[in-house]
């Protein structure tokens, strides 16, 4: 969806390869991914040495040439740090040069100059929709490397119990295909943390034991797109998980007396300046409500049934993870004056030393380009994006669409067909894919550059994700009904209860994120709600960068975007709402079941730790 965002934080293809890629379906990918020539016309004449300035969030020339052995050097004239990266990989799919730039500095690219003649596109890796080419001598097609898909797909362990107990703990585990295991963070000692899976509906206690390493101190767990009382929703500084000690979180999984929407959900760290960290490290999880009413309406169920959860890291040679956030404080919330910084947690934003929380490598379900085998029928894919900052617009490579049927807090009133799907942090989509008639066939699941036509939102990734092998045979009878769910009527109140402005806010040390025009407090209540009563909010983007904002606790409706009634995908139930720069959205909800405070806040975890959140209050009515 932008045709700004060619990102792009490539794992496996040049900008020039990305078109080609995604029309074609093939038993032999790697043939059918062959690079083609590069798109932006070369100038005229290369030069020994030359100057790229950013500026403005954008590479000023964006198109280059150099001799082959020349020097360039990048500047950065911006406010924010930025990267200046390959599109092209090497054969560990590692970016050809990947330069961090603080703000204000520059940097010599010395990688360039051992390139070979090619066109290279390069772009910067926290604004994927900054990108640009760079010629080197006599210019021409870039061989690239393309995922192997050397891994097969896995699903984590699943738990089903009513009373569940998880161990937060240091453990291995297999994320790339070669070399040694990866040391993380674990919900249960896998990554992501075991599939909590329950009928909706059904009462369901967890236990968390937090027996991670004691520099890693207190957490606390957040059920993404759930009911529950505040005390069990993961509050950023109260109810906090001590070395040592452990919670049991209850989740009724019922509204109102009704059980919630079946979906898929997520569990993660929620803790206040600590969420990108602890959350690149590893604690993560998919909670999985289901209702066995959709098999009866039709859907694909069972083994046809994919719970996907996409996210990025970046490792080192020895496959550990890089570390962003090496030397982090964590000053009280209120006291923060760091200037906002697109995705840096509370780091000044000319630390060189540090990087956001944007990964080189997509995984899916904690595997680096994995391979799964399906049968010729048709396959439901709960798709979750897990990643603290990254975007994906999701397409398949034969151009086949997808039938979206829900979103990440139910089904939908009706089925949407869709050639691409663009998700944000947190957000979700369960969606059908029809595989039948393709034995012997492969189909690339990857994230495309945004094609909505948006000059000013945040680019998505330019990389395949993973591989669906199409073999055997099946007498699946599965179908996607014209019906689906019935959303409960809402009488919606004329007057806006209240605006949330997410911008960018001044003091005497400088600028930073705000909601309101204010950093986090949490002592400072932002708004109440009187339990039982329902309100309509505006959600208000001010800023020069899209965010991703989520609201917990209620089922709450998309009233309109922009003043327009809301796109088809929009008209179920939502937790969280990409708001692109400029952009307006009018959201209402039923406050029911629970009093207490609970969260709004930017799900770009950088920016959540940088304080961009902000408190509700639901309050017994009186009387």
């Amino acid at each position: 969806m932008e045709n700004r965002g060619k990102n792009v934080q490539a794992v496996v293809c040049t900008v020039a390869v990305g078109a080609a890629l995604l029309l074609l379906s093939t038993t032999t990918p790697s043939a059918a991914l062959a690079p083609t020539a590069a798109g932006p016309p070369t100038p005229a004449a290369a030069v020994p040495t030359a100057t790229i300035t950013i500026a403005n969030f954008q590479f000023q020339p964006a198109v280059v040439a150099l001799d082959q052995g020349g020097t360039l050097t990048v500047t950065n004239n911006d406010g924010f740090p930025h990267s200046f990266t390959s599109d092209a990989v090497d054969g560990a799919d590692n970016p050809l040069f990947d330069v961090k730039i603080p703000a204000g500095a520059s940097r010599t690219i010395t990688a360039v100059s051992a390139l070979g003649n090619g066109t290279y596109g390069f772009h910067c890796r926290f604004h994927p929709e900054m990108t640009g080419t760079l010629t080197v001598g006599t210019g021409g097609p870039v061989p690239t490397h393309v995922p192997a898909f050397e891994q097969p797909l896995v699903q984590p362990p699943r738990l089903s119990g009513k009373h569940l107990r998880i161990v937060m703990r240091k453990q291995k585990v297999r994320v790339l295909p070669h070399g040694p295991r990866t040391p993380m963070w674990t919900y249960g000692g896998s990554f992501p943390g075991p599939t909590i899976v329950r009928r909706t509906g059904r009462d369901t206690r967890v236990t968390f034991v937090n027996h991670l390493p004691r520099k890693v101190g207190a957490v606390t767990v957040h059920q993404h797109g759930g009911h529950q009382a505040a005390k069990y929703d993961g509050q950023p500084m109260d109810h906090l998980i001590r070395h040592g000690h452990r919670m049991t979180y209850d989740y009724p999984l019922v509204d109102a007396g009704k059980p919630l929407p079946a979906a898929l959900r997520f569990y993660h760290d929620h803790r206040m300046g600590r969420t990108a960290r602890n959350n690149w490290f590893g604690l993560q999880g998919m909670f999985l409500t289901t209702d066995p009413g959709d098999a009866r309406r039709g859907l694909p169920h069972g083994r046809f049934d994919l719970p996907l959860m996409f996210t990025d890291r970046s490792f080192t040679q020895d496959n550990r993870l890089r570390n962003p956030f090496r030397k982090m404080s964590m000053p009280m919330p209120a006291a923060r004056s760091m200037p906002p910084m697109a995705g840096m947690s509370g780091l000044a934003a000319t630390d060189p030393s540090t990087l956001p929380s944007v990964g080189t490598k997509v995984l899916v379900n904690g595997r680096y380009a994995p391979y799964k085998y399906v049968e010729p029928g048709r396959y439901r894919l709960q798709i979750l994006n897990a990643s603290p900052f990254s975007s994906y617009d999701f397409s398949l490579s034969d151009g086949r669409p997808f039938v979206q049927i829900g979103t990440g807090s139910g089904l939908l009133p009706a089925p949407v067909t869709r050639q691409d799907i663009l998700l944000g942090p947190a957000q979700r989509a369960d969606v059908v894919v029809d595989f039948r008639h393709l034995e012997g066939t492969d189909v690339l699941l990857s994230s495309i550059p945004r094609t909505d036509g948006s000059t000013t939102g945040i680019g998505t990734r330019d990389a395949a994700l993973m591989q669906f092998r199409v073999r055997g045979t099946t007498r699946q009878t599965a179908r996607v009904p014209a019906t689906l769910a019935t959303i409960a009527p809402m009488r919606i109140p004329h007057h806006v209860a209240m605006t949330w402005t997410f911008g960018v806010s001044h003091d005497r040390h400088g600028a930073y994120w705000s909601i309101n025009g204010k950093r986090y407090d949490p002592t400072r209540v932002d708004h109440r709600v009187t339990l039982g009563s329902t309100e309509l909010w505006r959600l208000r983007n001010t800023s020069d960068l899209t965010h991703y904002v989520h609201l917990h606790e209620e089922l709450w409706r998309t009233v309109s975007r922009d003043g327009r009634r809301p796109p088809p995908w929009e008209r179920g139930y939502e937790d969280t709402w990409r708001l692109d720069p400029g952009e307006t959205v009018l959201v209402a909800a039923r406050f029911t079941d629970f009093t207490g405070d609970f969260m709004v806040h930017c799900h770009m975890l950088d920016h959540e730790d940088d304080a961009m959140m902000a408190t509700f209050r639901v309050v017994p009515k009186k009387g």
